[in-house]
């Protein structure tokens, strides 16, 4: 776990990691994150001489009945804070008006098959949630469509602007599809990540608190303002 004392902080620290694994030529495609949290983190990258031109991108989630046009999708979160600023070779990002639902997670998670994860980032909500894989979710789960809970739906709500009324399903990969990367990078701040982070530490796997799947990968790495 890296202790820093601020998001800013963190930042540069995530900076440093991807830096390194571009110039060593490890990093070629590379799992994305939305939400307050990786705002600096997009910042700092944009503002820097990084060259992203050959990587591959997946992105997380996305929520299900909002246009990638709409201000409130994760779509415009991504352009906003980062593609509209670096190059890449590539950006998927699950669509959540498709059609068939079913078919739109199936070819997210044969992509991911195809460009398997360097890194991915993740950030994690107020009920231990990871990408939007809730309580309960099973740790072989793949790409598919989650039901959101009160607790996000609540959390999230304060982003929406326009009073769009916040989706209560998403497309989401799964746990299996996340811990599938070779490296894992969970950024946490703030005292309301504080009991999802002491769930981790204590190193007990369990559904209820979907980061805690995190113990069973080789290589993650925690960045938390957190004194635990």
């Amino acid at each position: 776990m890296k202790k820093v004392e601020n998001p800013q902080q963190g930042a540069e620290h995530v900076y440093q990691i991807i830096k390194e694994e571009l110039e060593n030529g490890r990093l070629n495609v590379l799992g994305l994150a939305t939400g307050s949290t990786m705002i600096p983190v997009y910042n700092k990258w944009t503002e820097s001489e990084l060259d992203f031109s050959n990587i591959v991108t997946f992105n997380l989630d996305e929520y299900i009945g909002i246009p990638a046009s709409s201000p409130n999708s994760y779509a415009s979160f991504m352009n906003e804070h980062l593609f509209d600023k670096k190059e890449f070779r590539k950006t998927n990002i699950p669509d959540g008006m498709a059609e068939d639902l079913e078919e739109e997670c199936a070819a997210y998670e044969e992509l991911l098959e195809e460009y398997p994860l360097d890194l991915q980032l993740l950030g994690v909500g107020e009920n231990g949630h990871i990408a939007f894989n809730e309580p309960g979710t099973s740790p072989d789960s793949v790409t598919h469509v989650a039901q959101l809970t009160e607790s996000t739906l609540g959390v999230n709500s304060q982003y929406f602007e326009n009073d769009e009324k916040i989706p209560e399903t998403a497309l989401t990969m799964g746990i299996k599809s996340i811990t599938d990367a070779k490296k894992l990078i969970l950024l946490a701040f703030g005292e309301k990540k504080r009991v999802a982070i002491t769930k981790l530490l204590e190193g007990n796997v369990t559904s209820e608190w979907p980061i805690t799947h995190l113990l069973n990968h080789k290589d993650v790495i925690v960045i938390t303002d957190l004194e635990i």
